[in-house]
């Protein structure tokens, strides 16, 4: 029974290492696909559909935005299409929509790491009572001196289930780290292209109400 429950914290141990790997690749890339690669790109696409505002010409700048689905883009895009709101209205709007469907997301994502970085530990030490267990079951059922090799086996899964959890856990909780970097330069980054954006707007509007 005891060796049915050990291939079964094994593959559960890999499950959870495939799914922790493959959500800390899908918050990169999300993040990646979201952000501008560096301020002068962005301030290059700023500058772009500066152009189009100024001359009043609400379409041409929404269609700069159109395919792009990086955050700047889309925020820039909501704001004209929604242009009739006002411009007060539209910046809360645009801030709102920000933070529920690119923070909010990038979040949850990440929650899945995180209950990944909990989770592996503790069935790594659910192996490792297992393993214990299996180890008194050994010195109970002996009738003279226990195997030492079967008691040496038990306790290596004990030892062996321990550091996989651990060897899960720690990679993904420094992933974690890398992550939540990315996501502070990019909010950084938007929140500096967006007031850059705003100004523009707001000149827009005032010239060219619509």
């Amino acid at each position: 029974m005891f060796f049915i429950l050990g291939i079964i914290i094994y593959v559960v141990l890999f499950l959870i290492a495939l799914w922790g790997a493959y959500s800390v690749v899908m918050v990169v890339a999300r993040v990646k696909q979201k952000r501008f690669e560096s301020e002068e790109a962005q301030t290059a696409f700023l500058e772009a559909i500066e152009g189009p505002l100024s001359r009043g010409d609400y379409e041409a700048a929404s269609q700069i935005a159109a395919d792009d689905r990086r955050a700047m883009c889309q925020i820039t895009r909501l704001a004209i299409d929604n242009r009739q709101l006002g411009y007060a209205k539209v910046k809360q709007l645009v801030a709102d929509r920000f933070q529920r469907d690119v923070l909010a997301d990038l979040e949850n994502r990440l929650s899945w790491v995180y209950t990944v970085i909990k989770a592996a530990p503790m069935i790594g030490l659910l192996g490792t009572v297992m393993g214990m267990m299996g180890a008194f079951q050994t010195l109970a059922s002996a009738t003279g001196a226990p195997d030492p090799a079967e008691l040496a086996n038990d306790i290596l899964f004990a030892l062996i289930t321990t550091a996989c959890g651990l060897a899960i856990a720690i990679p993904l909780v420094l992933a974690t780290a890398f992550i939540n970097v990315q996501i502070e330069k990019m909010k950084d980054l938007v929140s500096y292209g967006l007031n850059q954006f705003l100004e523009i707007f707001r000149e827009a509007l005032i010239r060219h109400p619509k």
